[in-house]
């Protein structure tokens, strides 16, 4: 079934207004019509079973059948941290990641960031890569859409270690501590019912600097290797997320 996400201030208490281009595509691609069920979403502490009862130009009125548990996030917060890749790559770790349960996302600038960064262009990367994000929410009927955080520099990335209880920083270099083994024995000491903020740091496609990676150290992240292959910077953080979550169990694990 459908599902699409909308403001708090567009869920009211038996309806909901959905406008834009989601109004668009129940209309035109999804050829909606009265009484066609979907589900609805205000990301935040609301989701509904509801029914179509009105299509105008633009606008989409729902109702809303019945309320709905928001059961499909992980306890796991996961923070994604990657650095700016080339061409639409950070696309599609925001697609995946989505889907596998990531619950934000910050790129950065590093050593060896190959990309130049402009600012003014960036904005609108920003805005697309929010709108990769929301629909892959809905497609994996996530219950909140991800928050892709506007690009940071090294400095202020390291300063943001301090908000997380752990911070794993994938380094092709680390020939000691994987990341199951750094991170299995903290997630199996978690109470079931408590939550936990984790971000995985990924590097651009040349990787860290030793120097980098001294310097996430010092800042309080650990720095872990992801088996003995070398990943693209764009697989690393799906194989690091996937890897979390089944260590806490969401996907069957410990």
């Amino acid at each position: 079934m459908q599902r699409y996400f909308v403001t708090p201030a567009q869920f009211g208490q038996d309806k909901v207004s959905i406008d834009g281009e989601d109004a668009r595509h129940i209309a035109k691609v999804m050829r909606g019509k009265a009484g066609d069920k979907l589900i609805v979403s205000d990301g935040v502490s609301r989701e509904a079973l509801a029914e179509i009862a009105e299509i105008e130009i633009g606008l989409v009125t729902v109702s809303i059948l019945e309320n709905l548990a928001m059961t499909h996030e992980p306890r796991i917060k996961i923070t994604v941290a990657q650095s700016l890749p080339k061409g639409d790559k950070l696309e599609t770790v925001i697609q995946k990641c989505t889907e596998i349960g990531a619950v934000a996302f910050t790129p950065f600038l590093s050593e060896r960031t190959i990309v130049q960064y402009d600012e003014r262009k960036e904005s609108k990367r920003v805005e697309r890569w929010r709108k990769i994000c929301k629909e892959a929410a809905e497609q994996a009927h996530r219950n909140i859409v991800p928050e892709v955080h506007s690009p940071l520099s090294w400095k202020l990335l390291l300063k943001s270690f301090s908000e997380y209880d752990a911070v794993y920083f994938c380094y092709e270099k680390e020939e000691g501590l994987q990341l199951r083994s750094a991170a299995a024995p903290w997630l199996s000491s978690l109470p079931q019912d408590s939550t936990a903020k984790v971000m995985i740091v990924v590097g651009p496609e040349g990787g860290f600097s030793p120097e980098e990676c001294r310097a996430a150290e010092e800042a309080g992240a650990v720095s872990v290797g992801l088996g003995a292959r070398i990943l693209r910077c764009e697989t690393a953080g799906m194989v690091a997320a996937a890897c979390i979550l089944y260590e806490s169990g969401e996907m069957g694990g410990a």
